[in-house]
C-alpha cells in the first residue's frame, strides 16, 4: 500500500508541475471533490511564447474544463489567479468556458490578474482577491506590425466591447466605469489604465470580497452545498 501511495503522491506532483492543477479531495477519493486550477504568468495563444516564460496554455485549460463538467466525482472549481495577462482570444476563450459550467465556481485573484485575467477572475460564480493583490485594467493592445487604417481602429474598438461586455454581465459594474477605468491617464505613467489593490476592486463591484484562500474555499462548498 505504501508504495502505491507513494506513485500516487508523485503523479500528483508531476501534474502540479506540468499543469499546475489539483484535485483537493476533503473526504477521500471516492467522496465528492473540488479542482483546482491556477492560471499563472502570461496566458498562451496560438503562438508559443519563449521557454524562459511563465505560461498558461489555454489548450491545457479547456479540455480539463470540459473534464470538470463531466465528472460525477468533482462538484466544484478553484481558479487561483496570478498573471500578467496575455492572448485575447485564449483569456476570452478560458473565461467563457468557466462562465458556462455547470458546476460552482469560485475564483481568486492573488498576486495580480491584469488585462485579459480580468474576464478570468469575475467569469466565476463567485470571486476573492487578496488585500495586496491587483488588477490591471487597461484598453486593449497590440505587439508588432499594425497598419494605420480605420479598419484597424474599428477592429481594437470591436475586441474591447467584447472583453468590457464580458465582464460587465459578470460582475456587477457598469460599461460607463469599465471604460473610463480602461481610459484613465493619471494613474499608469505614460500610458492608459488603471490599478485596483485588493479593496478598491470590490468597492468599484468587479471583485465580489477581499479574502484567502481559506475563505474561497469555504465558499466553494457552501456553494456546492447549496
Amino acid at each position: 500500500m505504501s508504495s502505491k501511495k507513494a506513485e500516487e503522491e508523485k503523479q500528483r506532483d508531476e501534474r502540479i508541475e506540468q499543469t499546475g492543477q489539483l484535485t483537493l479531495e476533503k473526504h477521500g477519493e471516492d467522496e465528492k471533490a473540488i479542482h483546482m486550477i491556477t492560471i499563472i504568468g502570461e496566458i498562451e495563444g496560438h503562438d508559443n511564447l519563449g521557454s524562459s516564460s511563465k505560461t498558461t496554455k489555454y489548450e491545457h485549460i479547456l479540455p480539463q474544463l470540459a473534464a470538470i463538467e463531466d465528472s460525477s466525482q468533482i462538484e466544484g472549481l478553484l481558479v487561483l489567479l496570478n498573471t500578467m495577462g496575455g492572448d485575447v482570444e485564449a483569456g476570452l476563450a478560458i473565461a467563457e468556458m468557466i462562465a458556462s459550467l455547470s458546476k460552482p465556481t469560485v475564483s481568486l485573484v492573488l498576486g495580480g490578474g491584469h488585462s485579459i485575467g480580468v474576464p478570468i477572475a469575475v467569469s466565476a460564480d463567485y470571486s476573492f482577491i487578496v488585500p495586496s493583490g491587483t488588477m490591471v485594467i487597461h484598453p486593449v493592445r497590440m505587439n508588432g506590425t499594425v497598419i494605420g487604417a480605420p479598419q484597424t481602429f474599428d477592429y481594437f474598438k470591436q475586441i474591447q466591447d467584447r472583453i468590457t461586455g464580458f465582464v460587465c454581465s459578470h460582475c456587477d459594474i457598469t460599461r460607463e466605469r469599465m471604460e473610463e477605468l480602461m481610459m484613465e491617464t493619471g494613474v499608469l505613467t505614460k500610458d492608459l489604465g488603471t490599478i485596483l489593490v485588493g479593496e478598491e476592486a470590490v468597492k468599484t463591484g468587479i471583485i465580489n470580497e477581499v479574502g484567502g484562500i481559506k475563505e474561497a474555499i469555504a465558499k466553494l462548498h457552501e456553494l456546492a452545498e447549496n
